[in-house]
């Protein structure tokens, strides 16, 4: 075997954490720095070596730049100053000491924001089997985001049926697009939310939802869910919160269902917006259930056996956000949080 000092060494480019953030993350939260590593995994370690194809920007990441006053989630593993940041991505392996994975393999799950990472826990990796599809689709549909949208509609909300009516709030994100066209393949009326007339026709031209509205261009959100649904709505899927949540409990049929998985309105607000109509809840009998893809990640496979066929026979829209260089990662990463992307976003670091 040769030996690691004998390994090629190469320029790492990284995006480093610069402080804990309290408020809404900004660019200048970050720098690039360019380290050197070497191609090779230490001897005697159970390390595997990656380099990087794609990562993938996901709102939960602002979760792990918390000061430590703010840190009241269980189960994330916070940023660290100085150090590259961290988050799901695709890369293929250059080197490993790891026996379930080789030079040469393709894989996605946990790993730096760099060039290249030497990934101490490669339990956090899966093996991408199937390379017919786009490997930028193991960031989103097939990643977390997918686990996300796969195991809310068809294990936490028991598959939606024909003729339910759904709503999808942040309908063009990540999460929302696919929540939104698993309930159209299992034939519920659906509508969405979003943020720009842009991401409005988005949902209506592309994904094929029924209807969609621009929420900041409706003065009264209860009289806009009211036009959509005049008969009410048997599932909502969570992801914004506030304001929105209170006009939604008014329009809940009786024995509603739910589904909460994030509230991005109120990441980054002094004071949480107060919810008036939470007697709802009692008057309708709704159930309301948080998940969250860390509970499901054993049912990847099954995923992977239905959506795969999905996405080869173009019953699945895939609609991806996608930047070039990890230096524009910070920009992309930021910009999710007020909402500038248009789909899954996503930084491309290197060509496959």
């Amino acid at each position: 075997m040769e030996k690691n000092d004998s390994a090629v060494e190469v320029k790492n480019k990284q995006v480093i954490f610069r402080d804990y953030v309290a408020d809404r993350p900004k660019e200048s939260d970050f720098y690039i720095t360019t380290s050197i590593i070497k191609l090779k995994v230490p001897e005697g370690s159970n390390a595997v070596l990656v380099k990087n194809l794609y990562l993938s920007c996901d709102p939960v990441m602002q979760f792990q730049m918390k000061p430590a006053y703010q840190r009241n989630l269980p189960g994330y593993n916070y940023y660290t100053p100085g150090l590259p940041i961290n988050g799901f991505g695709v890369a293929k392996v250059v080197d490993s000491g790891n026996p379930n994975f080789s030079e040469g393999d393709l894989v996605w799950g946990t790993t730096g924001w760099e060039e290249y990472s030497l990934i101490q826990t490669p339990e956090k990796l899966f093996k991408i089997h199937h390379t017919d599809v786009p490997l930028s689709y193991y960031t989103g549909i097939l990643g977390m985001a997918g686990i996300t949208a796969y195991c809310g509609f068809y294990e936490v909300a028991g598959s939606p049926k024909n003729g339910e009516t759904v709503f999808v709030s942040a309908a063009s994100g990540g999460v929302g697009q696919l929540v939104g066209q698993y309930a159209k393949l299992s034939g519920c009326y659906v509508v969405g939310t979003a943020g720009t007339q842009e991401k409005v026709d988005l949902l209506k031209n592309k994904l094929g939802f029924d209807d969609a509205f621009n929420y900041k261009e409706e003065p009264d959100l209860d009289a806009a869910l009211k036009r959509c649904f005049p008969d009410g709505i048997d599932i909502y899927f969570e992801h914004v919160g506030g304001k929105l949540l209170d006009a939604v409990l008014l329009n809940m049929k009786t024995f509603g269902r739910i589904f909460v998985c994030g509230m991005i309105s109120q990441y980054h607000v002094a004071e949480p917006d107060v919810l008036k109509n939470l007697m709802q809840i009692a008057f309708k009998r709704l159930t309301i259930k948080g998940f969250t893809h860390r509970d499901h990640h054993h049912l990847y496979p099954k995923l992977v056996e239905t959506v795969i066929p999905y996405i080869r026979e173009k019953k699945i829209v895939c609609i991806e956000d996608t930047v070039e260089g990890l230096e524009n990662g910070p920009a992309a990463l930021v910009g999710l949080f007020s909402g500038r992307n248009l789909g899954k976003q996503v930084v491309k670091v290197a060509h496959e």
